[in-house]
């Protein structure tokens, strides 16, 4: 018998593209819950062939409920998130709203999988598993590899990341932005601090004291937290005028040595991770070429000569899939593979 998985924020950009990714996978559920606030009730979004209903999430009894699949921001996951736990039923939270939690892991299968097993076996666990920010799931994914070969001491990263990670409102002012360039119409900034039409900002989420923004200390803080709290990190978050897709300039220094040919040989090996890097013009993967795929995409991959065991690596990924809906079925599907998931009575 399969499961039973409600999905709240079913109508946002990461929602629907949780319901495509559980049909694309085939995974085992009975029935599929879509769930969002009151005034999407009766809303119809696709399943696989099957067209489901919205169900409002203030009016559903999550008791005899397998899984929720959550990605509804971080205010609704902090008031509902303990409530459903408390039901019985698991959480896999896709807001920041856990993430840095003691109690909550936060899970990139491909990295720290394992870690479920233990969390699972505890009696106390709140019933949370928190899902990374999009631009550290493919950071992780493409570091963690070569740091079980040459331990990493120090990460730079430079991210491009598209204006989707802000969710649908932001695209659609992408698209009205380009398009009253060309007819000379007023451009309007509502979402943005600039214009993101033909520009790039470097500026994503909230200033902090020191300078850096939350983007940028959410990626350095859960890549310890995921990886190894040893591993020092900056960082600098880039808007880009990209409609999906996240890319990173990422600049590794190791403890011992990683030649550009050992880290092409171990990438091609890892899980998650599809090496394309090749030295000629176009041998390299861009954002508009990960659009709908599941890996996380590495190329120029090159050593620096300005520190002593250095390398610079290029990684793109589809931030609606690896970034968010795919690691989140990824996690349940740890979670049933391994028999860590209990069907709710």
């Amino acid at each position: 018998m399969g499961y039973k998985i409600a999905i709240a924020g079913a109508t946002g950009n990461v929602g629907r593209e949780l319901l495509n990714i559980l049909a694309e996978r085939e995974f085992p559920a009975d029935e599929v819950v879509p769930l969002a606030s009151r005034r999407s009730q009766g809303v119809e979004v696709s399943f696989g062939d099957k067209t489901l209903k919205v169900t409002a999430m203030e009016n559903y009894d999550f008791s005899d409920t397998d899984i929720c699949l959550m990605s509804a921001g971080s205010e609704v996951s902090k008031q509902w998130a303990p409530k459903i736990g408390a039901n019985g039923c698991l959480v896999i939270d896709n807001s920041s709203c856990w993430r840095y939690d003691a109690r909550v892991p936060l899970i990139v299968p491909e990295v720290n999988g394992h870690v479920l097993e233990d969390y699972m076996a505890r009696k106390d666990r709140l019933n949370i598993i928190a899902n990374p920010n999009c631009s550290t799931a493919q950071l992780v994914v493409a570091l963690n590899p070569l740091h079980q070969v040459a331990k990493i001491k120090r990460v730079v990263i430079s991210t491009y990341q598209s204006v989707s990670g802000g969710g649908r409102d932001p695209m659609d002012e992408l698209w009205e932005q380009t398009r009253a360039i060309f007819v000379n119409d007023p451009k309007e900034s509502k979402h943005f601090t600039k214009q993101i039409a033909f520009n790039v900002i470097p500026h994503i989420d909230d200033f902090m004291e020191d300078g850096y923004t939350k983007e940028e200390w959410k990626l350095l803080a859960e890549t310890k937290k995921i990886l190894d709290p040893k591993i020092k990190l900056t960082a600098t978050a880039v808007r880009v005028p990209v409609f999906v897709g996240h890319s990173e300039a990422v600049n590794i220094e190791f403890e011992s040595p990683m030649s550009a040919d050992d880290a092409r040989n171990i990438l091609r090996e890892a899980p998650g991770c599809l090496v394309v890097d090749k030295r000629e013009d176009g041998g390299y993967i861009t954002p508009i070429e990960c659009v709908g795929e599941f890996a996380t995409y590495i190329s120029r991959i090159r050593e620096d000569a300005t520190v002593e065991n250095g390398l610079n690596i290029w990684v793109v990924s589809d931030n609606l899939r690896k970034g968010a809906a795919l690691n989140t079925v990824q996690i349940a599907e740890v979670l049933v593979n391994r028999g860590l998931m209990k069907k709710a009575a």
